[in-house]
């Protein structure tokens, strides 16, 4: 079954989404990006090419010819899945395959918007019987 896990009071969710995909590379695990649209799509690539800020976080979109090797993939479409490891979800919904990935993340802002939809996903994941682990974010930065 799928272990989900919350990352809540999050500062900045692309910033919390290259710390834990970096993260994930040190642990030898392959990660799923799914964005919302394009634009933060674009956005997460450019910080992931300075991350860290010595190096870089290899990555590309689900249908680039190197996909099937490369370890992070960044992308707002869902109709290629690369892998079935760890899936970090930056969406409002649930993606429909989430239960095909080992791992799922979510990041949760202090935004209240951010915060009431996230509150949605983490009834319907509790409610069909996944185990939710929940780190808070703000407990760390006191």
């Amino acid at each position: 079954m799928t272990e989900v896990l919350f990352y809540t009071h999050a500062p900045d969710k692309l910033r919390t989404t290259c710390q834990l995909s970096c993260k994930a590379l040190e642990r030898n695990r392959r990660v799923m990006i799914l964005t919302p649209e394009s634009q933060i799509t674009e956005r997460l690539s450019k910080l992931l090419w300075t991350t860290p800020s010595t190096g870089f976080t290899p990555h590309c979109r689900a249908t680039d010819r190197l996909a099937a090797l490369t370890p992070i993939i960044v992308d707002h479409a869902t109709d290629q899945v690369i892998h079935e490891d760890v899936l970090i979800n930056l969406r409002e919904d649930m993606p429909s395959f989430f239960s095909r990935f080992q791992r799922l993340i979510e990041i949760v802002t202090n935004d209240d918007n951010d915060r009431a939809r996230a509150r949605e996903r983490y009834r319907f994941y509790r409610d069909r019987g996944y185990e939710i682990v929940t780190h808070d974010l703000g407990k760390s930065r006191s």
